[in-house]
């Protein structure tokens, strides 16, 4: 049993070298343990502040992205609108010139046709000039073959250029 219950003598050496242990602990490795726990905690709370510090800067950098994709998105509407409308005036011009290119050709036709016209009537006229003297011409000698019917005629014309002159 000796072995579970110490000497008194043991006993009281054992006390003696654990305070001597205890007092060097306490002179020189307590300072320096708690110096330690005390740094580790300034590091740690340091660290949680530059932490903090990020995230918000990290949402703040996520609000003004969110701002600048919101402005993107506004000012691609803004290009697309203004884009559409530039087709729509471009689409609008060609149309009107496309108009305008049309009616000036239709105007020329007209024209032309006019002019056509006006060449085909001034023939017409010179075939029936030309046939209506051809015709007369064979009326007279048909009519004018004896000599009085010759001299009958020539006496009228006479008479109408007289009395036209007066």
């Amino acid at each position: 049993m000796q072995l579970l219950l110490p000497d008194s003598g043991l006993l009281f050496w054992m006390v003696v070298a654990f305070g001597i242990v205890f007092v060097i602990l306490a002179i020189y490795g307590f300072p320096v343990i708690t110096k330690m726990v005390e740094d580790r905690k300034a590091y740690i709370n340091q660290s949680l502040e530059v932490a903090k510090e990020a995230n918000e800067k990290l949402s703040k950098l996520k609000e003004e992205s969110d701002a600048l994709v919101a402005a993107a998105n506004k000012e691609q509407g803004r290009i697309l609108k203004q884009a559409m409308e530039e087709r729509d005036k471009i689409i609008r011009d060609a149309h009107i010139q496309a108009e305008q290119s049309a009616q000036k050709e239709l105007d020329a036709v007209k024209q032309r046709i006019q002019i056509e016209k006006e060449e085909a009537i001034r023939d017409i006229r010179k075939q029936v000039a030309l046939l209506s003297v051809d015709i007369a011409e064979k009326v007279l000698r048909k009519s004018l073959e004896d000599k009085d019917a010759q001299m009958g005629m020539i006496n009228r014309m006479l008479d109408d250029v007289l009395i036209n002159k007066n």
